[in-house]
């Protein structure tokens, strides 16, 4: 699902200034650099650096974006952050939208980050990070354009990550045994995840764990749907989304075991009716491609959020027809839910030429991943699974609170499941490890994927952060000097994780019914490695700072928002505007001046911005829809709104 960018990931930092400078030509290699006060970070390839006397500057190829380090001596995050906006633009005066504490760590004893006002036509990113060790302050300043900070958000990551105090040792946890998941420290585990729920508000979670390859935990905490007593427990279902794409690269792996495929092949071999809107790009796509988020492909999510009742299987595939690539092939990590969507049909093709694409792909799950891994209740039928024992979707309203939300927009993944359609348990999920785990053997001795395969998918493709690699549907995470191979997933109102330890034959799995949820996820991790290898103890701090940044910075929204929508602003729209690639948006009036967003397949109650240039946004603020923003506008002599991702923009024109 295409979330809207969320400031509360924006908690890392570096140093620089601008004074005496000197700029590098484009850099070959991602290459170990240093602030003038000697914090470290890491430049990513294609980027130039210009040193001043305090300061370091990080230019893409773009152009249009800076990344700025500053090394500062003050009394206070705030007055760090001003001294190093006053050496990177002394007569910029960008307004402060927020600012939060960030999680000390990585050698910092304080942090800060701060977001900027930025109005949605401006089409920029601007925020900043204040790190302190000592009496030394680090800033960095991120200032770009959307479109540069999108697709090049993971060389971001990279700068930012990277960013450490001179002499700072990292944590590593290379070569210590690991402990035993005793029940003493399974309860542990279910502890912190209990009181996790409890700060970020989440009903309802399924949690499982595995040592020596065996389950040694499976359950679930809270319940199925706020305000109901109905438990969750080890078979509830939750959409898995996203994990989906790993267990979809399992089955193409089975079909390289049959001689049917190969990672190396072109795809346009296998299927010549695949196609992509560059014909360069499409010949360059192996099989291994097509879930490696290294094409160039960019996230272009909309596409497949609206519409999708009038969607297919096979319309999905026709619509990578009108997509182009907006970095080069294998530059940057670009994360491509219809590219995946190819994979697993591409795999359905193969196996059963000629049928229905998206029956083809559930039986080739059932009968090649599912079935044999012992996945009994995993499916693709919604249907099916809203029958049945199953956790609610929850979301939080426009003043913060959780509330049950609808499940509309959840339909949005059918014509797409391979991305991210699978329903799936704790127990079922833990299945699913056990198998990657066992490198494709069952308990029973069967091998159903052959080992070589499994590994195949592990593969570093393409950088996603320091230390962080993207295989085929699959993280490679190193930074603890330890190997975890993990996913996440997120739809509306579910947010999931699975991760394992190959070295050390331990996994774990989290599946959660609140958008909340996702900010457990992370945690969770950093607590099961802390518990395993007596880490810092830093995954109770990660939440209590997820909860304190979440409830400011809704606040911090609210205050910016007119609920109901501004009548005066309201009375302005057309009765209702079509979009040629994303159809049309009726406008209608509610009860209590309430005034709602109907785009066919779901629908939100919207409320009125006033930007900063002047313009006003209708922001959709219903559970688990809440964020996207209709920019009002005209287009040739039309009313209009304009709804944008970060690299694309979408126009409805009024329809009369």
């Amino acid at each position: 699902m295409n979330i809207p960018r969320s400031f509360l990931t924006v908690l890392l930092v570096c140093a620089t200034s601008l004074a005496t400078a000197q700029e590098s030509p484009p850099l070959s290699a991602d290459t170990p650099s240093k602030t003038p006060a000697g914090v470290t970070f890491t430049a990513p390839a294609g980027w130039r650096i210009v040193t001043g006397d305090r300061s370091v500057t990080l230019t893409p190829p773009e152009d249009d974006s800076r990344i700025v380090a500053v090394d500062v001596k003050a009394a206070s995050a705030d007055e760090a952050v001003a001294l190093a906006w006053a050496a990177y633009k002394p007569d910029a005066k960008p307004p402060l939208r927020i600012s939060v504490p960030g999680v000390a760590r990585d050698g910092w004893e304080e942090r800060r980050a701060y977001q900027y006002e930025t109005s949605p036509n401006e089409k920029k990113t601007v925020f900043a990070s204040a790190s302190r060790a000592g009496d030394a302050w680090s800033v960095i300043i991120v200032d770009a354009s959307d479109a540069t900070f999108g697709k090049r958000s993971s060389q971001a990551s990279l700068i930012l990550a990277s960013a450490r105090p001179a002499g700072y040792q990292r944590e590593t946890f290379a070569g210590r045994p690991a402990h035993p998941l005793t029940p003493e420290r399974i309860s542990v585990l279910k502890d912190f995840v209990a009181d996790g729920m409890r700060q970020l508000g989440v009903p309802g979670v399924a949690i499982g764990f595995i040592d020596g390859g065996k389950v040694v935990f499976e359950g679930g905490l809270g319940v199925k749907e706020i305000g109901k007593r109905e438990a969750v427990d080890a078979d509830t279902l939750f959409i898995a989304a996203s994990n989906t794409k790993a267990m979809t690269t399992l089955l193409l792996a089975t079909l390289v075991d049959a001689g049917k495929l190969r990672w190396d092949q072109p795809v346009v071999e296998v299927d010549p009716s695949f196609k992509l809107g560059d014909a360069e790009t499409t010949r360059q796509v192996l099989v291994k491609h097509l879930v490696c988020a290294c094409t160039g492909m960019p996230r272009q999510d909309m596409e497949w959020l609206f519409e999708f009742s009038k969607s297919s299987p096979a319309a999905a595939m026709r619509s990578l027809g009108a997509m182009q690539p907006t970095s080069k092939f294998g530059e940057v990590f670009q994360y491509s839910n219809l590219m995946a969507a190819a994979a697993g049909y591409l795999g359905a093709r193969t196996i059963a030429p000629g049928r229905e694409l998206g029956a083809a792909y559930d039986d080739a799950m059932r009968a090649r991943i599912f079935g044999p891994a012992g996945m009994r209740n995993t499916t693709f039928d919604f249907a099916r699974a809203l029958r049945g024992n199953y956790a609610k979707p929850h979301g939080l309203d426009v003043d913060g609170n959780l509330a049950l939300a609808r499940m509309d927009l959840n339909y949005s993944v059918v014509p797409v499941r391979p991305a991210g359609g699978a329903w799936t348990s704790a127990h079922d999920f833990l299945r699913y490890v056990q198998l990657e785990l066992a490198r494709g053997r069952l308990p029973d001795g069967k091998q159903v994927v052959s080992s070589e395969n499994v590994l195949a998918r592990v593969a570093p493709q393409v950088l996603v952060s320091e230390d962080i690699q993207y295989g085929m549907g699959l993280f490679v995470d190193r930074r603890w000097g330890i190997t975890v191979i993990r996913h996440g997933g997120d739809l509306a109102g579910y947010h999931s994780d699975m991760m394992w330890l190959p070295e050390y034959n331990v996994g774990a799995v989290i599946l959660t019914n609140s958008d909340p949820g996702a900010s457990l996820r992370g945690p969770m991790l950093r607590r099961l490695v802390e518990v395993l290898f007596d880490g810092k103890p830093e995954a109770a701090e990660q939440v209590r700072i997820a909860a304190l940044q979440r409830k400011a910075v809704i606040a911090k929204e609210r205050e910016r928002l007119a609920v109901p929508a501004d009548p005066g602003e309201v009375a302005k729209l057309a009765p209702s505007y079509k979009s040629a690639e994303l159809g049309t948006v009726t406008v209608q009036r509610g009860a209590g001046g309430a005034v709602v967003f109907d785009v066919g397949e779901w629908r939100s109650t919207v409320a009125t911005r006033k930007n900063d240039d002047g313009t006003i946004s209708f922001v959709t603020i219903d559970p688990t829809i809440g964020g996207f923003e209709f920019v009002v506008a005209e287009r040739e002599g039309k009313r209009a709104l304009v709804l944008r991702d970060a690299q694309h923009e979408y126009v409805f024109s009024e329809s009369r």
